[in-house]
C-alpha cells in the first residue's frame, strides 16, 4: 500500500541558536525526538554510566529484596527464577541466575514456561510443582505483576516471592514479599521504560551493592567488572523489546553494546560464529554489532527456541561454560531461526491465498484460520498481514479442542480495548493496543469474535483515512550525504523505540541503472544522480518482492526516470571495504 510521508519540520530558530555548539543536523534530530533541555541533551549525545545509571535503592522495595535473597543464600535454601520465552526474559533469567551463583548460591534452578503447554507468566500448575520441588522462594522476571491468584496460592504454601517486571501494573498488584517493578502503584524509581532485563539487572546491582560491603570482590574479579560484563544481556533484552531506548535505558544499552563487541559471554560468542555475523575467529565480518545486530540477528535466534520448541535452548545457551555444549547450542538455536522463516513464509503465503478467496481485501479487519499452525509464530504473520494490507490482522491455528490467536493493529485502532469489550468471548486475552493474544472459549464463537472485531473496527475508523505513515526527519540533497553526517548520526545510536533511525527525503533523483538483487530479485540496487553527475548507490530491500510493494519496481522503472526517496544512512563493510549505504525505505515516481 501506497505510504503517506511526514517530513517534520525544522527546529524553531530559538532552539537553534541556543545551541550554538551543534550542528542544524543534530538539533533538527534532537528537536523531533522531544530532547530539548540542556539536561536531556548531555545525557542523550553523551551517556556517561557513573552519572545517568540510578541507584538501584531507589526501588521502594529493593532493600527488601536484597534481604530476602541474601538469607535464603545463607540458609542454601531452594530458590527458582522464573522467566520468560522470550528474548528479553530469557536475558532476565540468565542476568539473575549468573549472578546467585557467583554469590554463592547453591541450590538455585530456573523454569521457562513452556509457550503452548504454560503460556504466559505463573500458572497454579508450575505453582503446584514448585511446591513439590520444596521450592522456599521464586523470584520473577519479565512477569508475574499480574498473577494475583499464583503469587497467593506460593505464599499459602509457604513460598516467598519476589517479583521483578516491567508490563501494565493492576490497580492492586499480587501480595508477593517484595515487587520491582518501574509502574508499580507508588513506584518512585525514576526511569519507568526498564525492559524485563533491565529490572532484573537493576536487582542485581542491588545484590552486588550489599555484597560489596562486606567482600571486597568476587572470586578475584571486582562486583563492578561483573556487573558490566552482564550489560550485553541487558542490551540484547531491551532491544529485543523495543522498549525506549531513552535516559536509563539507553546509557545501558549503548554501554552493552560495547560490551557485546568483546563480550566474555561464551553462548553469544558461539551463536554469533554459527550465524555467520562473526568469522570463525569471533571477529565481526561487517563492522561492529550494533542495535540492528542485535534486533534482527540475535534476538530472532534466541525468540526462536520458544517459537518453535522450547526456550530452554535459549537460556542454557546464555548461561553455557562448556564450549562443546554452548556450539551444539548455537547451531540448534541457528537451525531453529532458519525453520521458523520458513514455516511464516509457508503459513504467510497460505494466509495470503485465504484472503483471495474469502474476499477479505476490502473488509475492515483480516481473519485467517489456520488448522494445527503453532502459536510462536501467529504473530509474526499476523504483522506481515497488518503491515501489507494496513488493517487490523487477526491469525489464528485451531485444533481439535480450541481456536487459539494473535493479532496485531495499526495505530488507528485499540486492539486490547476491543478484546476488553467482549471478555465473554475468551477464555483468556491480553496484550496491548497493537497487538494482542487470545484462546476462544468455544470454538463457536468465532462468528461472533469476527462480526464484533469488524463492527469495532468500521466504528472506530469511520471516516479517517487508513493510510501507513513514514516520519521522516529533513529534506536533504544527495551531495550533502557524506562520511560528516554519517558520523554526526553515530551520536543518535543506539536507535530503537522513541528513537527510530534517521529517515530523509530527496527529491527528483534520476535513476541511473537497476539492478535486481538477492534470491528471486526481491531486492533492488538502484544508482541515481541528484543535482549533479555524481552516481550514488542505494538498496532497497523488498523492494523486488511484489507482494510487499504497491508498485511492481523491477518492470516500472527504467533509466532516467525520475523519482523521490525516503532513505536511511549506514555503512556497508566487505572484504576490507567500507563504503556509505542508502538504505531505501520508500520511493515513488516524481510528480
Amino acid at each position: 500500500m501506497p505510504k503517506k510521508w511526514i517530513v517534520q519540520s525544522p527546529p524553531p530558530q530559538e532552539f537553534i541558536n541556543a545551541h550554538p555548539e551543534l550542528p542544524a543536523t543534530v538539533l533538527g534530530l534532537l528537536w523531533n525526538r522531544n530532547i530539548r533541555a540542556q539536561s536531556q541533551i548531555d545525557e542523550f549525545l553523551n551517556p556517561d554510566y557513573s552519572q545517568d545509571i540510578h541507584d538501584p535503592f531507589l526501588f521502594k522495595d529493593m532493600e527488601k529484596a536484597v534481604s530476602i535473597i541474601f538469607r535464603a543464600i545463607e540458609k542454601e535454601e531452594k530458590i527458582v527464577v522464573h522467566g520468560d520465552y522470550d528474548a528479553d526474559g530469557v536475558s532476565a533469567a540468565a542476568i539473575i541466575v549468573t549472578c546467585l551463583k557467583k554469590l554463592g548460591a547453591k541450590n538455585v534452578s530456573v523454569f521457562i514456561p513452556h509457550r503452548e503447554i504454560d503460556g504466559y507468566g505463573l500458572n497454579i500448575n508450575t505453582i503446584e510443582d514448585l511446591r513439590k520441588q520444596n521450592t522456599n522462594l521464586i523470584i520473577t522476571c519479565d512477569c508475574g505483576i499480574s498473577n494475583t491468584k499464583e503469587v497467593a496460592l506460593a505464599k499459602k504454601n509457604k513460598m516467598k516471592v519476589i517479583i521483578t517486571d516491567h508490563h501494565t501494573a493492576p490497580a492492586k498488584p499480587p501480595k508477593a514479599d517484595a515487587v520491582i517493578h518501574p509502574l508499580a502503584a507508588g513506584e518512585k524509581y525514576p526511569d519507568k521504560g526498564l525492559c524485563g532485563g533491565g529490572v532484573a539487572f537493576k536487582l542485581v546491582q542491588a545484590l552486588l551493592r550489599k555484597h560489596a560491603e562486606k567482600c571486597p570482590d568476587l572470586s578475584g574479579q571486582s562486583h563492578e567488572g561483573f556487573e558490566k560484563w552482564l550489560l550485553d544481556l541487558v542490551a540484547i533484552a531491551s532491544i529485543g523489546d523495543m522498549v525506549p531506548l531513552l535516559g536509563e535505558s539507553r546509557t545501558l544499552t549503548r554501554y552493552g553494546l560495547t560490551v557485546l563487541n568483546k563480550t566474555k559471554n561464551l553462548g553469544l560468542k558461539k551463536l554469533l560464529i554459527a550465524s555467520g555475523i562473526s568469522d570463525a575467529n569471533g571477529n565481526p565480518k561487517h563492522g561492529a554489532y550494533d542495535a540492528f545486530t542485535v534486533g534482527f540477528q540475535i534476538v530472532p535466534r534466541l525468540n526462536a527456541a520458544g517459537r518453535m520448541d522450547h526456550a530452554n535452548t535459549a537460556f542454557a545457551l546464555l548461561v553455557a561454560s562448556d564450549e562443546k555444549e554452548a556450539e551444539a547450542l548455537a547451531l540448534q538455536l541457528n537451525k531453529n531461526n532458519s525453520d521458523r522463516q520458513k514455516l511464516t513464509e509457508q503459513h504467510t503465503n497460505e494466509a495470503r491465498k485465504q484472503i483471495k478467496e474469502t474476499g477479505q481485501e476490502k473488509n475492515p479487519a483480516i481473519f485467517i484460520l489456520g488448522k494445527g499452525w503453532p502459536t510462536g509464530i501467529l504473530g509474526l504473520i499476523s504483522g506481515k498481514l497488518k503491515d501489507e494490507f494496513y488493517k487490523p490482522a487477526i491469525v489464528m491455528g485451531e485444533t481439535d479442542k480450541e481456536i487459539f490467536g494473535s493479532g496485531r493493529s495499526i495505530r488507528e485502532f485499540n486492539l486490547i480495548a476491543a478484546l476488553q469489550s467482549a471478555p465473554e468471548l475468551f477464555d483468556k486475552f491480553g496484550g496491548h493496543p497493537a497487538a494482542c493474544g487470545f484462546t476462544l472459549k468455544d470454538k463457536n464463537k468465532l462468528e461472533e469474535f469476527k462480526t464484533k472485531l469488524s463492527e469495532l473496527v468500521l466504528a472506530q475508523t469511520s471516516g479517517v483515512a487508513l493510510v501507513p505513515q513514514i516520519a521522516v526527519d529533513a529534506e536533504v540533497n544527495l551531495n550533502e550525504v557524506n562520511w560528516k553526517l554519517y558520523d554526526l548520526l553515530q551520536k543518535f545510536e543506539p536507535f530503537g523505540q522513541a528513537n527510530e533511525e534517521p529517515k530523509y527525503v530527496a527529491y527528483g533523483l534520476t535513476v541511473a541503472a537497476i539492478e535486481p538483487v538477492g534470491q528471486d530479485g526481491k531486492h533492488l540496487r538502484l544508482m541515481v544522480k541528484h543535482d549533479s553527475q555524481v552516481i550514488r548507490k542505494t538498496i532497497g530491500f523488498g523492494l523486488g518482492d511484489i507482494n510487499r510493494c504497491s508498485e511492481n519496481w523491477k518492470q516500472c522503472l527504467k533509466p532516467g526516470d525520475k523519482i523521490d526517496m525516503v532513505f536511511s544512512i549506514g555503512v556497508n563493510e566487505w572484504n576490507g571495504n567500507r563504503e556509505l549505504q542508502l538504505t531505501i525505505e520508500d520511493i515513488k515516481k516524481t510528480k
